[in-house]
């Protein structure tokens, strides 16, 4: 099996070598793997205690920062690696002024994950929710070294518990010191076949919102443009696709000019800014970066850049959360954190946090616009309902923090009984 996995390795290799080609994430990447070993080896991690935190992309990252961030409060004494294998996570995070050095993970061959960890020796290493590069964890598993993950979930139709997963079950029950799990159902499936090294920590993006949330401030050219719609109600669509945007439209025209929308699409091209703008009637429309501009009133606002969504929800009377008619939604807690009951498309049964709003009551799922509809129109004219919904949100977010503490109580223990 080993042979197997190494194999779809170059091949996926191959295939990234040959999209690099016509330019774009592929030749980032590709650039990015080709660097990492000199930038590496002049590095100021692997010299002294090192602590490795590796992210797949964005997303896993904010994930990972609350772990991340307490374990440099903790352990002012080591240096921070941080590694990405998508070009989301390293271009927007490659200053990250937490970490000592930032860099691609190259492929996971076994020469590579040779090579790399011998010239980072990591005193730890952390990965996060679904990231296994098994060539990798095989080295660290022969060095000794203390490896974790957290956040993880684990179902039954995990490739780990099907019939060919013996090799990669075994990398489960030998290559990491604990695996920090979200639900009590992955600790009992994880038990059940010989890994009993694991323990129910919650989602350390909990506590990740939870800071954004608590150190966000105002936004003056927000609150200028909400300044202009004075009474309107605000929907906010946070990483919106086209399915997404369409149903939007069609709601904006029902609901008149009582609703105000601010829209921060998942794509921000020039070509998909001039396509929402047509869409909604570019009259309507003002983009951030036009904002401090802008005269008269406009009852669209499109975020145009990265990296503000995340504050923004705090302005909004719901959260519209996009890629639920595509591969899942994106994320909602961002928006729950703030008291914001959310809205999403159908493919959301992946994300524990979606199916537990929805079944408290702060979260609402629909297949096709009337549905869409008759929920905002609830959310935005029901004001009993549209309480408890924000209520739920808020008591949801209590009863999830705290699980960077338990992650951090368990690394603490065993760290120290290291000799360095």
């Amino acid at each position: 099996m080993r042979g197997l996995y190494t194999l779809g390795i170059w091949i996926y290799y191959l295939g990234v070598r040959v999209a690099a080609l016509w330019g774009g994430k592929a030749r980032q990447m590709v650039e990015g793997w080709r660097q990492t070993f000199g930038r590496l080896a002049m590095a100021p991690v692997g010299k002294e205690k090192t602590a490795w935190f590796h992210s797949s992309s964005l997303g896993e990252f904010e994930q990972a920062r609350p772990v991340l961030e307490s374990f440099r409060r903790q352990h002012p004494d080591f240096k921070i690696c941080v590694t990405f294998f998508s070009p989301s996570g390293y271009e927007v995070r490659k200053n990250y002024p937490e970490a000592d050095f930032v860099c691609y993970l190259p492929m996971d061959t076994p020469s590579n994950a040779s090579q790399f960890v011998n010239l980072l020796r990591p005193t730890v290493a952390f990965f996060v929710k679904y990231d296994y590069w098994f060539n990798y964890l095989e080295q660290l598993r022969r060095r000794d070294i203390p490896t974790y993950l957290f956040s993880a979930i684990f179902r039954p139709d995990h490739y780990f518990f099907k019939w060919y997963g013996g090799w990669f079950l075994g990398h489960l029950q030998h290559c990491f010191t604990h695996l920090f799990v979200q639900n009590e159902e992955s600790v009992k499936l994880l038990q059940s076949h010989g890994v009993p090294h694991c323990s129910l920590a919650g989602d350390t993006r909990f506590d990740r919102v939870h800071a954004i949330a608590q150190t966000a401030t105002s936004n003056s050219e927000i609150e200028k443009f909400l300044a202009m719609n004075t009474g309107g109600k605000v929907l906010l669509a946070g990483s919106s696709w086209e399915p997404d945007e369409a149903h939007i439209k069609h709601y904006l025209d029902h609901a008149g000019e009582g609703i105000v929308l601010i829209i921060a699409p998942h794509v921000i091209s020039e070509s998909h800014i001039n396509y929402i703008e047509e869409l909604f009637g570019r009259q309507q429309c003002v983009r951030y970066s036009h904002l401090q501009d802008a005269q008269g009133s406009h009852r669209v606002l499109i975020i145009d850049n990265i990296g503000m969504l995340s504050s923004l929800y705090r302005y909004s009377h719901v959260a519209y959360i996009g890629g639920g008619f595509g591969r899942g939604i994106h994320n909602i807690l961002e928006a729950v954190t703030f008291g914001k009951p959310v809205v999403f498309g159908p493919n959301y049964h992946k994300f524990k946090e979606a199916c537990d709003m929805i079944d408290r009551g702060g979260g609402f799922s629909y297949n096709s616009y009337p549905q869409l509809q008759e929920c905002l129109d609830t959310l935005f004219n029901n004001e009993e309902k549209y309480n408890a919904s924000v209520s739920v949100c808020k008591q949801y977010m209590e009863e999830n923090l705290g699980s960077t503490e338990q992650i951090m109580d368990k690394v603490n223990k065993d760290i120290s009984n290291l000799n360095y």
